[in-house]
């Protein structure tokens, strides 16, 4: 089962809600979230990840009805790209949508400590991206946000990078 869109679907069907945004900084690119809202122009689908890795998928020309974003990193990139990725391309999507829901798939592979990906990503970068979410939770959602643990593979990184995610969530509120 993919948990965040079964999250989705039930946000929408349950609560009525007409905008859900799924925001996906996993080192692995979603392509089952993405296949599954690719013609669904209410959920929108925002992902950095790293390419060229494993699905293979998540290209910038991949753009379903308007509503998927994709923004690969290369191996090695680093904070900074991360960070511009979210802050040029991504989050500017997510902020045009008007979300009255976030949902997170906060996999923490691409984490430098990571054994799965090379993004080379900090526990920092993490924290930062989640403020810029809560920002638009706050802005669009009355703070609605739900976060999924999806991966992270080095007990250390993934450790340091739920801690500041976390603590990014809960400052927040």
């Amino acid at each position: 089962f993919n948990s965040i869109a079964v999250a989705a679907l039930h946000a929408q069907a349950a609560y009525g809600l007409e905008r859900v945004a799924i925001l996906d900084f996993d080192v692995h690119h979603g392509n089952g979230t993405q296949a599954i809202f690719w013609d669904r122009p209410s959920v929108l689908f925002a992902s950095s990840h790293q390419m060229p890795l494993f699905p293979g998928t998540g290209a910038t020309s991949e753009t379903g009805a308007g509503n998927i974003w994709n923004a690969p990193l290369r191996a090695g990139d680093g904070g900074p790209a991360f960070r511009a990725a979210w802050e040029k391309r991504l989050l500017p999507a997510v902020d045009a949508f008007r979300p009255e829901l976030i949902l997170v798939s906060a996999g923490f592979d691409a984490h430098r400590r990571d054994p799965l990906g090379q993004i080379e990503a900090e526990a920092d970068d993490f924290g930062w991206v989640t403020d810029r979410i809560v920002e638009l939770a706050n802005a669009h959602a009355d703070g609605r946000i739900v976060a999924m643990l999806e991966g992270g593979y080095d007990l250390t990184g993934l450790t340091e990078s739920v801690a500041a995610h976390v603590g990014a969530l809960a400052k927040g509120l």
